[in-house]
């Protein structure tokens, strides 16, 4: 077990995610994430999660707040509210670009707030707190 930090970024009534696509004896699977990655041992979630934006996206975050934990399968998952610092774009690196293949596919991508519903998305409900 291995637990995680992620991150809710939203602009402009959009919140980033990262779309994946995953196709394995020829089934496709599309989901979207909020990015964030694995704590390190020795780290602190909040650290994990910046270093984890700026791996994943390319970006520097501050942190806002936090949003709360969820008991995953495979450890918990802390969720953190944060900005990208001003003039930034996200832009896929990382492992996630070194792993990318057509069969394994990632892309940062910012979601209109109002379609949520319509995708596949894990911590939507941390999503919807970070709104209020």
């Amino acid at each position: 077990m291995r637990n995680s930090a992620r991150v809710v970024i939203i602009e402009d009534d959009k919140v980033l995610t990262m779309f994946r696509r995953k196709i394995k004896d020829g089934k496709v699977s599309e989901y979207y994430v909020i990015p964030g990655g694995g704590v390190e041992e020795g780290e602190a979630s909040h650290d994990t999660a910046v270093r984890e934006l700026k791996e994943e996206m390319n970006v520097d975050v501050d942190l806002l707040g936090y949003l709360g934990k969820r008991e995953g399968a495979n450890g918990e998952e802390f969720y953190y509210h944060g900005k990208i610092k001003e003039g930034q774009t996200p832009m896929l690196g990382g492992e996630e670009l070194d792993r990318m293949t057509e069969e394994n596919y990632y892309e940062p991508r910012f979601v209109e707030i109002n379609k949520l519903d319509e995708i596949d998305i894990f911590g939507k409900d941390f999503v919807l707190k970070a709104i209020r």
